[in-house]
């Protein structure tokens, strides 16, 4: 395959990958968008198969069966509740190739170049291996963190900033050492140490941060997942994978900085440690309130409510998709429709365990797209919503947000439900959400909690519609 074809196809592909991030910016056009984006790797792999590949075959498509094998099996059995983790574990495999092709273009003896040309090369093949080592570890911390292998609080390490800091430095002395190394050896030692660090500050840096803070982490990581493609594709001189990794790393930082606003985050403030850190442990450490308080409700006396409502908003949270029961609500909220009653969905932007989670389930239980609300969109209107129904959600609907100074989610936005007319909560128990903080709505006056299995209580609440 000649040169042009080539890069024809690399073009092709860019532009295809191009429009599938535009079309995966809107529920209407995500299924569109994966074709575009599953059509333009289709064409980056043929063009690169035929066209710059001239050995080792066999190796290659044995380890093309193995992948794709291994992708087709994971796209079958893990279910919509394990994406999270499932995205986490693929960004640490990103950035184990970027480690391997590192170490294997600086061993590559056919390479040879000198002068600012060697220096640019090295360059770039230790922020390949540093980025790719970082992202590796942290990627495989957070994938223990979201699948519960280990605890969701953040560790205070004392003087952790400093700690970093020496991290940091340590990496920098070491890339001057690498490019003025002189020879193979010390710079492999060089790299070796380097790429020791860089796994130890993306473990260090991951475990700092807290559970309520893991969806800002997830697109941070596929942010670094990004660069480290792109770090891979200056090593192999590939265009189309610098394209790639510039669109994933560019995309994946928007993406974070969005998250962050949704919970009155600053980036740095979270790499530094999340939620739960010193300092804001306050409200954290009791009840918001008294058990006389609690008012528990009945399946029957909720499909009363429901069907003498005139408008219902539907608020799902992660344990609406532990639960499984999002099959179940999309049923109560055709029952109710069919009743006449104005039903919504009200999506908060950090709802579940990465970004989009609520709206993919929403969507994989066939609710119509123009019933589904952002955060921004319900708020104001609430006062207007009879009964607003919490299925498995707590820290994204905490009125200690904006009630509690000194809470640990103090400032971030959340959905207001408890200014609606009434608030019904579906929980298992009184327990706090991924924050550890305690909420105050289950307290409040106009508040009724249905404790139980979330899919148990939608389908009980069905059975009495």
């Amino acid at each position: 395959m000649s040169e042009g074809i080539i890069t024809m196809a690399y073009l092709g592909a860019s532009i295809l990958f191009i429009l599938a991030l535009g079309g995966l910016s809107n529920q209407e056009t995500a299924r569109r968008g994966n074709l575009f984006g599953m059509t333009g790797m289709a064409i980056a792999l043929l063009a690169t198969m035929i066209g710059i590949v001239t050995d080792n075959y066999v190796l290659m498509f044995a380890c093309i069966l193995v992948g794709g094998s291994v992708g087709l099996v994971l796209a079958k059995k893990v279910e919509m509740t394990q994406m999270p983790e499932l995205v986490a574990i693929l960004h640490s495999l990103v950035g184990l190739a970027a480690v391997i092709v590192g170490f294997g273009t600086f061993l590559d003896h056919t390479i040879t170049l000198a002068g600012v040309e060697k220096t640019i090369h090295d360059v770039e093949i230790y922020l390949g291996i540093l980025i790719g080592a970082l992202t590796f570890s942290g990627s495989v911390v957070a994938y223990l963190k979201l699948s519960a292998k280990i605890g969701g609080k953040p560790l205070m390490l004392p003087g952790r900033h400093f700690l970093n800091l020496i991290l940091l430095i340590i990496a920098i002395v070491y890339l001057v050492q690498f490019i003025n190394a002189p020879g193979e050896s010390a710079a492999l030692n060089c790299l070796m140490i380097m790429t020791v660090v860089s796994l130890l500050f993306g473990i260090h840096m991951v475990m700092a941060i807290g559970g309520a803070d893991m969806p800002v982490v997830v697109s941070m990581l596929n942010s670094y997942s990004g660069w480290a493609a792109a770090a891979t594709g200056f090593m192999l001189s590939n265009d189309l994978l610098i394209v790639i990794g510039a669109l994933v790393g560019s995309s994946g930082a928007i993406l974070s900085y969005i998250m962050c606003r949704a919970m009155n985050r600053k980036f740095l403030s979270v790499i530094a440690g999340g939620f739960g850190s010193p300092g804001g442990s306050g409200a954290a450490s009791g009840p918001a309130g008294s058990e006389d308080d609690i008012q528990p409700i009945d399946a029957e006396s909720v499909a009363h409510m429901l069907l003498a409502a005139k408008k219902v908003m539907i608020l799902p949270g992660y344990g609406m998709a532990v639960a499984q029961a999002q099959h179940s609500v999309f049923e109560m909220s055709r029952k109710l429709r069919e009743a006449g009653v104005n039903v919504g969905f009200g999506i908060h932007p950090v709802a579940g365990r990465m970004p989009g989670h609520m709206n993919v389930l929403l969507a994989e239980a066939r609710v119509p797209y123009d019933i589904v609300y952002e955060m921004e969109e319900i708020n104001e209107d609430f006062p207007n919503v009879d009964v607003s129904i919490v299925i498995g959600a707590n820290d994204i609907v905490n009125p200690a947000a904006q009630e509690v100074p000194d809470s640990p989610i103090a400032g971030m936005p959340v959905l207001e439900p408890w200014l609606g007319k009434t608030t019904i909560v579906l929980k298992r128990s009184m327990a706090s959400g991924y924050a550890g903080v305690d909420n105050p709505l289950f307290y409040k006056e106009n508040t009724r909690m249905l404790f139980g299995d979330a899919k148990q209580s939608i389908d009980d609440i069905l059975k009495n519609l």
